[in-house]
């Protein structure tokens, strides 16, 4: 179930009420007068069934209550009731499936900021898929792909997309472009003052490294993976599925893929170069086609479920589709 707590002025409060209470998905409905202070006006809490969450919450902004109001979404853990069962039974669907659009937007606008701790991040994990290459450690290079941050801006990309909102998506694309350069020239600084500082030899080519190799021979199966880890991603990040999100970030090369880029720099690795900046491309192109497809079937999916809302509702709430998968409007 999730948890809604509405805040909006008494007289589309009323609405709000009555459209809660019109609707078989929603259980709990409460209503406390007069006792929000800023803004003024009631507060109406309430328990949707995780599958119309979207759809209840696109109906009360078309009440115009994120303007004058707020409405807040929490997840609840846990919920004995048999109401609440019966709600969950007449939404339809998999609770598990479901996908709550309000929060995938929260945390995909999180993920797209360009933070001075993304860009650390970032630097971090190309620094130490760099000493795995160096080393032709694959623990190590598999700790560089665990804590780059990279998958973020790359789903906050494919929602803004699917969304149809473009200055988000170049946000997304802005902080992924900035955030690989920055990785590329943390690798390459860094090999830099090993090969300076006698730390690593003065000749480096990716025939006596076999994962450098690797990294820099991209082909059919590396677009394959690629595909994959950008369906289970999206999935993850729209189900709240966080240990498959894990699995996703060790299962393509694109942070190994910048650091290499970074060390055939430093080495003047002509062939290296090109075979990791083709795998760098290969990499955020497949998850890229994949999320956006991924996502736009689950938008279908969900506008397939507002349509259906709306007919049931009756033709007093029949309004134009939302503009975006929460519902609300331009």
């Amino acid at each position: 179930m999730i948890h809604l707590r509405i805040v909006a002025p008494e007289s589309i409060a009323d609405e709000a009420v009555a459209l809660l209470e019109g609707d078989e998905s929603v259980v709990n409905v409460v209503r406390l007068r007069g006792v929000a202070l800023k803004p003024a006006g009631d507060v109406v809490l309430c328990d949707v069934a995780h599958e119309d969450a979207s759809v209840v919450v696109a109906d009360l902004r078309e009440l115009g209550i994120a303007e004058c109001g707020s409405i807040a979404l929490e997840e609840v853990d846990t919920e004995v009731s048999a109401a609440g069962d019966r709600a969950v039974r007449l939404a339809r669907g998999d609770p598990a499936d479901a996908v709550v659009w309000e929060q995938v937007e929260a945390r995909t606008s999180e993920s797209v900021t360009l933070s001075a701790t993304y860009l650390v991040f970032m630097a971090l994990a190309a620094l130490i898929a760099g000493v795995g290459i160096f080393l032709d450690s694959p623990i190590l290079v598999i700790g560089g792909m665990v804590v780059g941050p990279e998958f973020g801006p790359i789903a906050g990309f494919c929602v803004a997309a699917v969304q149809r909102r473009p200055a988000l998506a170049l946000r997304g694309g802005l902080a992924l472009l900035i955030g690989l350069s920055v990785a590329v020239t943390a690798s390459l600084v860094a090999a830099a003052a090993f090969r300076a500082t006698g730390i690593t030899p003065q000749t480096f080519t990716q025939a006596d490294h076999d994962l450098a190799a690797i990294i820099a021979n991209p082909d059919v199966l590396s677009f394959f993976v690629a595909c994959c880890a950008g369906i289970a991603g999206v999935l993850s990040l729209s189900t709240q599925k966080s240990s498959a999100l894990i699995g996703v970030v060790i299962s393509v090369t694109t942070l190994p893929a910048a650091a290499n880029v970074g060390i055939a720099l430093t080495y003047g690795d002509g062939g290296s170069l090109q075979g990791s900046l083709a795998q760098l491309a290969l990499n955020i192109t497949g998850i890229l086609m994949a999320g956006l497809v991924t996502l736009a079937a689950q938008r279908l999916l969900y506008l397939r479920r507002w349509k259906r809302h709306r007919r049931e509702a009756g033709p007093s709430t029949a309004t134009a589709a939302p503009s975006t998968p929460a519902g609300s409007r331009r």
